[in-house]
């Protein structure tokens, strides 16, 4: 059976989406005044940051700084909460590793941020004598029960998926694996209408057998968890 694990976060509050200032910074009403707060994604996220939307923040520890919250949770009308924090993905996948999933078993090595080849890849493991490197990558794009990644160009990404297929070649195990962060979403397609060569560059990673992997999950204000893993064909 799949063991559940989650992501929670402290001192959360809720208020409404005003307007996106930049890739940064948005204004929010926080308890009737305006509040300027840090964006935690830099994508689009046009379909979800929409003026009067509900959205969740996290108040920042540092007392100095400039911005006292974090938007990290959205509320999407007929979905439900999307967690939009670029860090979460990465968070809660390597929690799920280090509760022994069903498809890493005996994990003896887990390295985030490791460098292969001219990229820093989000993890590399070692099961008995599998070496298997993961990039990992958040969907919060959703349209008609299907996620979409990703929702504006990612170089970085395209980048990441032809270093994923040359190790591919040269005998590791290798995954993409994509956190959709929202309720009710299974399977993730690239967005090829927003960035072409991603698809290119997806395709042909699974061709050199790189594996694609669906971690579904749930998400509340304050929490995220991955509930499922779906294996890409």
């Amino acid at each position: 059976m799949f063991r559940e694990t989650d992501m929670k976060y402290k001192n959360i509050t809720h208020a409404k989406f005003i307007k996106r200032q930049n890739r940064f910074v948005a204004s929010v009403e926080l308890d009737g005044k305006v509040e300027t707060v840090h964006v935690k994604n830099t994508g689009r996220c046009k379909e979800l940051l929409l003026p009067g939307s509900h959205v969740i923040l996290a108040k920042a520890d540092n007392p100095a700084r400039k911005t006292q919250y974090d938007l990290i949770t959205v509320y999407k009308k007929g979905l439900g909460w999307v967690n939009i924090d670029s860090q979460a993905p990465n968070q809660v996948v390597k929690e799920w590793l280090n509760s022994s999933p069903a498809l890493f078993k005996n994990i003896t090595l887990i390295k985030p941020e490791y460098t292969y080849g001219n990229c820093r890849m989000d993890f590399y493991l070692e099961c008995d004598s599998r070496k298997i490197l993961m990039e990992v990558k958040g969907c919060t794009l959703e349209i008609c029960g299907i996620g979409y990644f990703p929702d504006a160009p990612t170089e970085r990404g395209v980048k990441h998926l032809y270093e994923l297929a040359e190790a591919a070649k040269k005998g590791y195990e290798c995954y993409i694996a994509f956190v959709i962060a929202m309720p009710g979403v299974r399977k993730v397609l690239p967005n090829v209408k927003t960035h072409p060569e991603f698809g290119t560059a997806l395709a042909a990673a699974m061709e050199a057998g790189v594996k694609v992997l669906y971690l579904p999950c749930n998400v509340s204000p304050d929490e995220m968890s991955i509930v499922d893993v779906v294996i890409g064909c």
